[in-house]
């Protein structure tokens, strides 16, 4: 094995440790696709944590912001050089491999650097750009290594990524709160008559149900969407979306179980419900027409 073949290995074997170390949930996803496919999303995933982990240090938001700049560049050369990082040097083999676009890799250290800058939503059309960035992006980069023959795919895939990223951020609202950061666009906060300083309270009443009720309800429609995906995956591809998905969906539910209580309650799983979810979803994305879904309130 020459040297280079040799680096690109052990650049590969980095980014699955780093998955199988930090994706928790995710890693089981994954490990439902075909042996290629799930080595080439160890990448991905490694390489939205890299950008996270940019970003999660100690330092100031110049210093943060240069290392955003930084991985810009090595993006710019990954495709054709490739660089000192394994994951660059793993990434720049994926993005040949499967043709992904670099712009869509641009597009997430856009969303990561904006969470570094900006910390309101004036409304809906600004927030549903920043969930494209940080996450229907990474549905895009995935659809690429999934492989699909229709474009219609590609809608279907941007939509579950921001169903799944409006999931966080109903999930998130507490913890958003604490790092300064309010997701929920401030016209809608405004129109079910309720404040930022309400928010910032942790003021439960019913403007606030209805508030979040709204926004569950849009989530459910991306997700509704977002699921008519599966069909145009092959069989061996679409248990990972499915099972992301149904992850997501059953947080959504708990969120509505706990009457939308994201204050004193983080909606999470039991790992019994993660893995009942998972075989669901499994199973689910081999029969047809059969995909995950919120329940109805």
């Amino acid at each position: 094995m020459s040297s280079a073949s040799t680096e690109l290995q052990s650049a590969y074997d980095e980014c699955r440790s780093i998955t199988r170390r930090e994706a928790k949930n995710f890693y089981y996803a994954f490990l439902t696709l075909p042996p290629e496919r799930r080595r080439a999303i160890y990448v991905i995933y490694a390489f939205c944590r890299h950008c996270d982990d940019s970003v999660d240090t100690e330092g100031s938001i110049e210093e943060k912001l240069a290392t955003l700049s930084q991985i810009r560049q090595d993006l710019a050369g990954s495709p054709l050089t490739g660089a000192a990082a394994p994951v660059f040097v793993a990434l720049a083999d994926v993005a040949n491999r499967y043709d992904i676009p670099q712009q869509h890799f641009q597009d997430l250290v856009s969303g990561v650097e904006t969470d570094l800058v900006k910390t309101r939503y004036a409304d809906f059309q600004e927030l549903q750009q920043y969930c494209y960035q940080v996450a229907s992006v990474v549905g895009l980069i995935c659809l690429q290594i999934f492989g699909f023959q229709d474009l219609r795919a590609r809608q279907h895939s941007i939509d579950l990524g921001l169903a799944m990223q409006l999931t966080n951020i109903a999930r998130d609202v507490k913890e958003d709160l604490d790092m300064g950061r309010i997701y929920l666009p401030q016209d809608e906060i405004a129109q079910f008559g309720y404040s930022e300083e309400e928010l910032k309270a942790g003021t439960m009443n019913q403007q606030f149900v209805e508030l979040m009720r709204f926004q569950a309800t849009r989530a459910k429609e991306y997700f509704h969407s977002g699921f008519q995906l599966l069909p145009y995956l092959s069989h061996r591809s679409r248990a990972c979306p499915a099972v992301l998905g149904g992850l997501y969906c059953g947080i959504l539910d708990r969120i509505e179980s706990h009457g939308y209580d994201v204050f004193n309650y983080r909606a999470s799983l039991t790992k019994g419900e993660k893995f009942r979810l998972l075989a669901q979803a499994w199973l689910g994305s081999y029969l047809h027409g059969v995909f995950p879904t919120p329940k109805a309130r």
